[in-house]
Parts: C-alpha cells; structure tokens; sequence
C-alpha cells in the first residue's frame, strides 16, 4: 500500500498557498508552488488507486447523507406514506411490513415491476402492500391516474382496484383517459359513479399528496418504493425487494 505522507505533506503546503490570513513564511514562490503540484501529480499519476479509493470514498459518503435523508422525510411524512386513506391498500391490511409503490401507468419500468410487485404478495403473506399514484409522465399519465383514483373511491376493497390496474398497466399503447375508462368497465366498475368521483376535489387531492410525498424523499422517477425505513428508487427486481422486505422485518437480508 503507497503511503500517503508525499501527497498529504504537498496538498497541505498548497493549502497554504494564498490562504486568508496566512503568515508571509508560508507562502511560496512560484516555482515552489510548481514543485508542490509537480509532486501531487507524479504521486496521483503513481497511485492511480488513490482516485478510485477517494471516489469510492466520496460515493459513501453520498449514500450515506441521502440515508438518512431519506430516513428523516419517512419520519416526518409516516402517516401519510403507511396510512394515508387515499393510498390503494393491497395484501395483508394488518402486516408486519409496509411496500409502498409510486408509480405511473405509462411508465415501462413500472408495467415490468407489477409482477414483482404481485409475486411478493403471493409468497409472502405478512406483506401489505400500497400504491401511489405518481403520474410523472405527461398528460396521459395524469388522466389514467384520476380514472384510478376514481376506481379506488369506488372499491374500497381494492379487488377491482387491482383488477383495474393490471389491465390498464398490462394494456400496450400510451395510457390516457379512454384506456383507463376501458379497463375500469372490464373490471367491472359503476361507470356512472366513475364519471362522477373523477370531478371530485378527492382526486386531486391525492395526486398532490403524493408529489409531496415524493419531493420530501427526493423522488423523481418511477418506480419508487418505500419498505420500511428505506428509499428504493427503481426497478430494483424481485430478489433485490425480498431482500429489502426481509431487512425492514428483521433487520438483515434474509430472515
């Protein structure tokens, strides 16, 4: 292992350099000064392994600022995030863990992590599960998210909720308005009552609570999760959310 003394002892001189405040004996010449960033060089050009074990460094430290971030807005948003009564709730209503899903219908990471999603939920039956809707994609997003929010008024159960969902989210083509509307009558819906919920301020309402909800965290994309105390931002897959699931229920990635 190089040592560090060369580097250490030539980047602390030339922090001296010009620093406010510095005595006239620890300012250099210009030709010291080289001879400092002389030295800096050849040791990094040397021990190349010292930038990959700084930017290692750095990286660390970054996930570990946004951590506890991302632990501190849980915290603060709890209720909201586990236990908001706009949120779909799916799975075991009494379980030992929380999943919590932002996502948009128009998001194809998200049609491919709904079956990581429902395979959770098959083998693990202390699991509840919570779905946000987060319509970050546009227009269409928008309008599929309000039809789904109008389903979820309707079906407080969430069995034609989830019905719903899979056949808009399955569906191919952009989701809008009028897919959301088809699926919501294949699953079974009151149309009349759809139409009616979808003007009501409780749909708008619930897409403003979850960009909160998603700024707090720092969220900007879907999927997002939250289990437990963690932030997960991405389609992650299956094994990576078990192992997250398991480390919210006892404490390690595998129980």
């Amino acid at each position: 292992m190089p040592s560090f003394r060369p580097l250490a002892a030539a980047l602390f001189a030339l922090a001296l350099i010009g620093a406010p405040g510095a005595a006239s004996a620890q300012k250099f010449s210009d030709e010291q000064r080289s001879q400092i960033e002389s030295i800096i060089k050849e040791y990094l050009v040397s021990h190349p392994e010292v930038l990959e074990e700084a930017s290692e460094e750095l990286s660390k430290r970054q996930a570990n600022a946004a951590a506890e971030k991302h632990q501190a807005a849980i915290k603060d948003n709890a209720d909201a995030i586990f236990n908001s009564p706009r949120s779909v709730v799916l799975g075991n209503k009494s379980g030992d863990v929380t999943f919590v899903e932002f996502f948009d219908y128009n998001c194809g990471y998200c049609k491919r992590a709904m079956a990581d999603m429902l395979e959770l939920m098959k083998e693990d039956s202390k699991l509840k599960v919570v779905l946000k809707e987060f319509p970050v994609l546009g227009p269409g997003s928008v309008e599929a998210a309000q039809v789904a929010i109008a389903v979820r008024m309707q079906d407080p159960s969430g069995k034609k909720y989830l019905d719903f969902h899979q056949k808009l989210m399955g569906g191919r083509g952009q989701a809008d308005k009028a897919r959301a509307l088809a699926a919501a009558k294949d699953a079974g819906l009151d149309m009349a009552r759809l139409d009616k919920d979808m003007q009501s301020p409780e749909v708008r309402s619930t897409i403003e609570e979850s960009f909160k909800l998603a700024e707090s965290m720092g969220m900007n994309g879907t999927p997002s999760y939250v289990i437990g105390k963690q932030v997960v931002v991405g389609a992650v897959g299956l094994d990576t959310l078990r192992q997250k699931v398991a480390l919210a229920r006892c404490g390690k990635e595998q129980c």
